[in-house]
């Protein structure tokens, strides 16, 4: 059994996040480069599944992090970062981190985005310090040429997640634990 301390995990938790960061290629990006990713993704959405049309059309917000990387061998990382846009404009930049730590070995990158369904979500979003992803988070899950899982309970949540574009060894893609800051970018 390996025991570890508090610097440790912090250590491991940091140099995880650092290869994260690095193997999504987004160091040094400024503004102009993250909105066309984010066009990237909105497009891909829009183009690929239109059964999210509906989701699209009564959003209040859609934040859309279009490249997170996860990593780890019992101790994991993931980091993003994204936009928020309101009226398909971007309002705020976003990162998403997380760490994590158990039985867990690989890497996966994905995209995912959080429709924002009310006002009172998505200024809950905006306002606080740091938003985690919590139970409360309904998925719809895409599938290639097929319907959407958005059932019309879905449809009345609060915040709607989609994730997409998944690729790598690591199994399953869940928010659950992600933590969303304002950024500059």
């Amino acid at each position: 059994m390996i025991h570890l301390n508090r610097r440790a995990f912090t250590l491991c938790g940091l140099a995880g996040l650092s290869l994260a960061a690095c193997s999504n290629q987004i160091g040094g990006q400024g503004a102009a480069d993250l909105d066309a990713r984010v066009d990237a993704a909105r497009d891909y959405l829009r183009n690929n599944y239109p059964s999210l049309g509906e989701l699209f059309q009564n959003s209040r917000g859609i934040l859309y992090m279009p490249v997170v990387t996860e990593a780890g061998l019992f101790l994991g990382a993931a980091y993003g970062r994204g936009a928020l846009r309101i009226n398909d404009a971007t309002v705020d930049y976003y990162q998403a981190t997380r760490a994590s730590i158990g039985l867990q070995a690989g890497a996966q990158q994905y995209a995912h985005a959080l429709f924002f369904m009310t006002e009172q979500a998505l200024s809950d979003f905006r306002y606080s310090p740091g938003w985690a992803a919590s139970a409360d988070l309904r998925y719809a899950v895409p599938t290639q040429g097929g319907s959407m899982g958005a059932e019309t309970t879905t449809q009345f949540a609060p915040v709607i997640a989609v994730v997409f574009g998944q690729s790598g060894i690591l199994a399953g893609a869940s928010l659950s634990g992600v933590k969303y800051t304002r950024i500059v970018p």
